[in-house]
């Protein structure tokens, strides 16, 4: 079990390490990490990357913006992944990112805690109609057994 000083300086490194240069894989990154004198598995390494927001796009690990920045509305680092943004009716709102980015985007928002959001670790889906709505919920209910 680690410590608080050693998931901190576990977090710390893997902060230095992408801000150094490209990681495209979590093996090589638990591989730079064990060669500092951490001990890592795969299973460690992922979790960091989430705790610490680390997005992953165009096949390699960015940085995300920091909790200052989050929390005043600056998106910067996040905004090459945002596609579009648009309403779908009275009270959703549709953020369409690039692959694999929706996660990390979802989590700054959630981060940013703006009054106007309601719910954090939710997922929406949008779809075209009512009807379309009632067969999506009908297959989510059988799919999931709710």
């Amino acid at each position: 079990m680690l410590t608080d000083r050693q998931q901190i300086d576990r977090h710390m490194a893997i902060l230095r390490i992408l801000r150094s240069g490209v990681v495209r894989r979590q093996n090589d990154l638990a591989l730079m990490l064990r060669r500092d004198g951490f001990e890592v598995t795969q299973s460690s390494v992922s979790r960091d990357l989430r705790e610490l927001g680390v997005l992953k796009a165009s096949g390699r690990y960015l940085l995300p913006p920091d909790e200052i920045s989050r929390a005043n509305g600056d998106f910067g680092a996040l905004a090459q992944f945002v596609r579009t943004v648009q309403p779908a009716g009275a009270s959703i709102t549709v953020v369409r990112t690039t692959i694999g980015a929706a996660p990390s985007v979802a989590v700054a928002i959630d981060k940013a805690e703006w009054p106007e959001v309601v719910g954090d670790d939710t997922i929406f889906v949008a779809t075209n109609d009512a009807r379309a709505q009632q067969r999506l919920i009908e297959r989510l209910n059988s799919l999931f057994r709710t």
